[in-house]
């Protein structure tokens, strides 16, 4: 192509998403897909959406559904997700709440906010690919980010400084995570303020999945614990982004951003530039549904996705050859496989496809060094546990066999 030429540089780190490409794979017959970290559609809350969207469409409501609005999203839904994140011991105003379309939009903000080129972010090892396609664009360079362990803040500015380099953020998803499933602790999460502090940068804490715990004792947000410690959202470092597509609906593309009014005004002026504003009548209908039902579907999410991680747990316990470990999350969607190093887990998809009619995400795509040649993380959440078992039992027998 003649304008190839013409790209900006920054395209060269743009790279397909594997689990996008593979998602293309559910409708293959009789294929039991482990890959896809989406919700069940069985379990939408589509009647109440369908009311929901049905009035909002009435002809007293349907000049503001269907008009442009503000940048910063639909006063109401802001003014309930204020009350959620209070219940968080998140106090802020509406104007600290920013409405994106998806947290995804949120992740390429915050990137574009705080990322020069070659200015460092922290992630984890692994990490959330679609965190790293937000940020590559942005061209970055990565340091791995261990939230507890060893290693010092004057390590972290060591390293950045000998590349020419400055850690503007540290990213994380503190409840089980995507890709590994695992939560922070809190002494944890209280390491990690303190090196937001020594360092001088932002954290960003990535909600999305915080409300799908199903056993364990909840933790506090990162940024309710800073709260807790400052006083004053204004004072934080932290910036949490929210999300209603694991809980109400992906398809409608709503997420949210809490953070300092600072940090909030400088993202309305990029919504603006990109979009102007999330989509008026989506919002409306959220807003409509999560103040009728949020906490009973979402306690109805909660049972079923619940029943689902424990049967992906005892099927790996049954069918799982030696020298294979896993991870046992208390919530979310995913579960994370360590397999013996010398099997490559993007040669085992092929098999695994061909073979068993199966399909998973290999890990190294969640590696910002490109490691992590010998994992794969599994989805539990569309899935009954029948099938789970049956899917678990066909890819221990290819593991044996490997």
């Amino acid at each position: 192509m003649l304008l190839q030429q013409l790209f900006a540089s920054r395209t060269q780190r743009m790279k397909a998403s594997e689990i996008r490409e593979l998602l293309k794979l559910l409708n293959r017959p009789g294929l039991l897909s482990f890959a896809g970290g989406i919700p069940d559609p069985a379990l939408f809350p589509a009647a109440e959406f369908s009311a929901a969207f049905q009035d909002c469409l009435t002809p007293e409501r349907q000049s503001e559904a269907l008009q442009y609005s503000l940048s910063e999203g639909y006063l109401p839904l802001r003014e309930w997700i204020r009350g959620q994140m209070a219940q968080m011991g998140v106090v802020c105003d509406v104007d600290n709440i920013l409405i994106t379309s998806g947290s995804q939009q949120a992740l390429d903000y915050l990137g574009k906010l705080f990322l020069s080129p070659n200015d460092t972010a922290l992630v984890g090892w692994p990490t959330y690919l679609g965190a790293l396609a937000a940020f590559n664009a942005y061209e970055p360079r990565y340091d791995q980010l261990n939230p507890g362990g060893n290693r010092s803040a004057l390590s972290y500015r060591q390293a950045a400084e000998a590349a020419g380099s400055q850690v503007k953020f540290a990213y994380l998803s503190p409840d089980f995570a995507n890709p590994t499933g695992q939560t922070l602790s809190q002494q944890a999460r209280d390491a990690l303020l303190d090196l937001s502090e020594d360092l001088g940068c932002a954290i960003i804490e990535d909600g999305a999945y915080q409300a799908l715990r199903y056993d364990g004792d909840p933790i506090p947000s990162i940024l309710g614990l800073e709260i807790a410690r400052r006083g004053d959202l204004e004072q934080c470092r932290t910036i949490y982004c929210g999300s209603f597509s694991k809980t109400l609906s992906p398809g409608l593309r709503l997420g949210w951003v809490v953070a300092a009014k600072p940090v909030i005004a400088q993202m309305v002026l990029m919504k603006q530039a990109a979009d102007l504003h999330t989509a008026t009548l989506n919002q409306m209908a959220v807003h409509q549904v999560a103040e009728r039902c949020f906490e009973s579907h979402v306690a109805r999410l909660r049972q079923a996705y619940g029943s689902r991680r424990d049967a992906m747990l005892a099927a790996l316990q049954s069918h799982m050859p030696q020298g294979i470990t896993w991870t046992r999350p208390e919530g979310g969607m995913f579960v994370w496989l360590n397999l013996p190093a010398h099997i490559d887990a993007a040669a085992l998809l092929v098999r695994a496809l061909d073979e068993e009619n199966i399909a998973f995400v290999p890990g190294q795509a969640f590696f910002a060094d490109g490691n992590g040649t010998n994992t794969l993380r599994l989805s539990f959440s569309v899935l009954e546990p029948e099938a789970i078992h049956s899917g678990v039992a066909r890819l221990g027998r290819l593991l044996q066999q490997t």
